[in-house]
């Protein structure tokens, strides 16, 4: 007797699909939804650099005025040139950066201008051939002195332009004033005209439309968790249903984690300017930046285990179809439990509110780990894997336990962030 396949159809009609289009249509809706927000904030960067755009070219103007205006240029002479350079070089995209390198350049170039000057006026007093050598001598001590200071990690991760400023800026004026008078006069004009290009950059960065360093960072963080959400809850949809079109859709989940595993270096360029960048909004001062780039570290971790788990799924070595069903309720419980924890962390995240994920998290993660360690202690799953196929099952299990306990520990990271920076409680 030949075997029938019963579809269920709604009723009242006749074109109501079955529950595999269902979840399909949900895998699709999740990741168009991703695509979406990505092309979003693609948008809304662009816009961005518009206006970054607009805000250098109305900045080189102000500070042209200097050579354009004769009134401004008989005051300044041709050390305007020195204000132009300025806003060239130290203007920025993000607001942080912009005053990162503008007080790093006026630093250093205080105090490069400082002893260069000192040693140069020492020079001329002693005269004759004890000049090149008081000279000789300084430029040598600074200069190795200067370049050692920029080599160690703590002062290259945050003065490290300001080293380069000051190696310059000194060399510059102690070396002129060997054959320049009045070299005092000269580093006061050029310093003056460095101010006012610094003092334009600042004015047109902070107060006109800026682009903070710090919104980025926490925007962008808080954005993770639900793109991971995302890939966790379409690669365990994929993994129970046919295998038609896996590798293509496995695609849009592999592009997810690769963007958050790359994203180490523009968290902390962004966590290092939005420790210059004063307070506005939300973030006050002394904010826990160090802690965004922890949950980014861990967020990383994430990834991996969940780039590993679709590497699993793509693998040749598969359970049979009846195997994959007797997992399928456990595992698509693990899912749940894993992308509800990932959305609600991202929002509590990103609205600033503590979500309490030591009483409403952690419980439901714990229980639902449990359940999927037991699972392969279960006498009927063990019976079905007599022939091997738990090669094919363990990795699988195994990278889903791993993605819970990782999620614990990244639960208890962002309850500490809530702590330190002070987020509202509000109850799930």
């Amino acid at each position: 007797m030949s075997s029938s396949v019963v579809i269920p159809i709604q009723d009242g009609g006749e074109g109501a699909a079955p529950k595999t289009m269902v979840k399909k249509e949900s895998l699709e809706s999740n990741l168009s939804a991703i695509a979406c927000s990505l092309r979003g904030m693609k948008c809304e960067h662009d816009v961005r650099r518009v206006v970054h755009s607009v805000k250098v070219g109305i900045a080189l103007v102000l500070v042209s005025l200097f050579y354009l205006l004769d009134p401004l240029y008989e005051r300044v002479g041709e050390n305007a040139m020195w204000a132009i350079m300025t806003v060239v070089v130290i203007f920025e995209f993000f607001a942080g950066a912009t005053l990162s390198k503008g007080l790093n350049r006026g630093i250093g170039t205080i105090l490069g201008g400082g002893l260069g000057c000192i040693a140069a006026v020492l020079a001329q007093e002693i005269g004759g051939v004890g000049n090149a050598v008081v000279i000789g001598t300084a430029v040598f001590i600074f200069g190795a002195a200067a370049t050692y200071a920029r080599s160690v990690p703590s002062i290259k991760k945050k003065y490290d332009y300001g080293a380069l400023i000051f190696i310059l800026t000194f060399n510059l004026v102690v070396v002129s004033g060997l054959r320049a008078r009045e070299v005092m006069t000269i580093a006061r004009h050029r310093l003056l005209t460095i101010v006012m290009g610094f003092a334009i950059c600042i004015f047109t960065s902070l107060l006109v439309l800026p682009n903070w360093a710090s919104d980025e960072l926490h925007k962008s963080t808080a954005s993770k968790f639900e793109h991971l959400a995302c890939s966790i809850k379409g690669l365990l949809d994929k993994y129970f249903e046919a295998a038609a079109d896996k590798e293509n859709e496995a695609d849009g989940s592999f592009k997810i984690c690769k963007s958050v595993l790359h994203s180490k270096a523009k968290d902390e360029s962004l966590a290092n300017f939005a420790k210059w960048e004063p307070w506005h909004g939300k973030f006050g001062p002394c904010y826990p930046w160090d802690k965004y780039l922890q949950i980014g570290e861990l967020l990383r971790e994430l990834a991996a285990t969940i780039a590993s788990l679709e590497v699993c799924i793509q693998s040749s070595r598969q359970p049979t179809t009846d195997l994959r069903q007797l997992i399928k309720e456990p595992c698509e419980s693990a899912a749940s439990s894993v992308t509800w924890t990932l959305q609600e962390l991202g929002e509590s995240l990103l609205k600033m509110r503590r979500c309490q994920p030591g009483a409403l998290l952690l419980p439901k993660l714990k229980s639902t780990r449990l359940e999927l360690r037991h699972l392969m202690s279960l006498s009927e799953l063990g019976h079905a894997c007599n022939s091997g196929e738990d090669l094919a099952l363990s990795p699988l299990v195994f990278l889903l336990t791993e993605i819970m306990e990782r999620l614990e520990g990244l639960a208890k990271e962002v309850e500490e962030l809530g702590e330190l920076a002070d987020f509202k409680t509000n109850d799930l």
